[in-house]
Formats: C-alpha cells, structure tokens, sequence
C-alpha cells in the first residue's frame, strides 16, 4: 500500500510541472486526496456498505470538490489536475496513466441499472471541462478537447474537440472499424 501511495504522489510530480516537493502534493493536491478517498469508499462499497461508501464519497467531494461515485472502477496513476468540479459517475471505468483535468464530467445517460457511464483507457487524456456521456469509450491514447461534449466513443489514439465532439487530426483507424472491433469483444 505504501508503494502506491508514493506512485500517486510521483504521478502528480511527473504531471503537474508546477509541483515542487513531494510533500507539497500530499497536503495542497485534492485530486490525490480524492483518488485516495475514492480506494477506500470503493472497497467498502465492494463489502456492501452503500450508505457508508456514499457517505464517505460524500465527505470527499465536501473537501475536495470532486465526486466520485463509490462504484467507478480506477486505474492505478490516474491523475486529475486542479480538480475542482469534476464528476465521475458509478459505472465509469478508467484505466491506467490517465490524466483528467478541472470540471469534467464522466456521466450517464439512461436512468436504468446498467452500464450507463463512460470507460475511458489507458493513456486518454480529458481535458477542462469536458462532458463524456453514456456507455462510450474513450480510446487508449485518446485526446478529448476543453469543453468537449462527446457522445459517441472516440477510437485510441485519436482526438476528439466540440460540441457534439467530432475527430480531429490522424487517426490510426476510423471510429467505425474500431466500433465493429469493439463489438466483436464482447
């Protein structure tokens, strides 16, 4: 456990060039403060303690100003910048290396019990404010732009800028091909 916590912390260092110590980032970085919330609510939502799980998200979001629901799934070196106002919903999934900044949301959009957030792979970067909803992807490597609003899955190493967000740039396949891909592996 103490390893992961000094992973969470060099994450910051290496992410943020206007971290300058160590111990600054475990006392002045609410995204590290929430990731560190969020393991402890995750694994007690996990034992079956919803009211004190959501009570504990709820005590985070309080110091933080970031929500994450006891139920989304993190990877390891997630790291979120300034953080305020960020929202991730309980059936998100996020994977490794990801880097999210101020004001995004990760929501749903049904109001049934079912995958109904984003998963967002290993390597994506979210930019500020950006709203990703639904039960889409954001590939591996992905890019999603400022202020973004993205309905539609966005394949690896891609970007995706607007609203409604649409591709920019290069990508390594179209969003169809990798749509058809991501169908056959489930």
């Amino acid at each position: 456990m103490l390893n992961r916590l000094r992973e969470d912390v060099r994450t910051a260092m290496e992410n943020d060039p206007a971290a300058r110590h160590p111990l600054e980032v475990v006392l002045c970085y609410p995204g590290l403060h929430a990731i560190w919330f969020h393991r402890i609510a995750h694994a007690v939502w996990h034992s079956g303690h919803y009211i004190v799980a959501r009570a504990l998200s709820h005590l985070s979001r309080f110091l933080t100003g970031i929500e994450i629901h006891p139920g989304a799934e993190i990877g390891r070196r997630f790291f979120v910048d300034h953080g305020n106002g960020v929202v991730i919903g309980e059936t998100a999934e996020i994977g490794d290396d990801v880097m999210m900044y101020h004001g995004v949301t990760l929501g749903g959009d049904t109001m049934k019990r079912e995958k109904r957030h984003p998963t967002i792979e290993d390597g994506a970067t979210i930019g500020a404010g950006a709203t990703v909803l639904g039960p889409i992807t954001i590939g591996k490597e992905a890019k999603v732009g400022a202020g973004s609003v993205v309905l539609e899955s966005v394949p690896p190493h891609c970007t995706a800028i607007g609203n409604p967000a649409e591709l920019v740039g290069e990508c390594e396949q179209t969003a169809g091909e990798w749509e058809e891909q991501l169908g056959e592996d489930d």
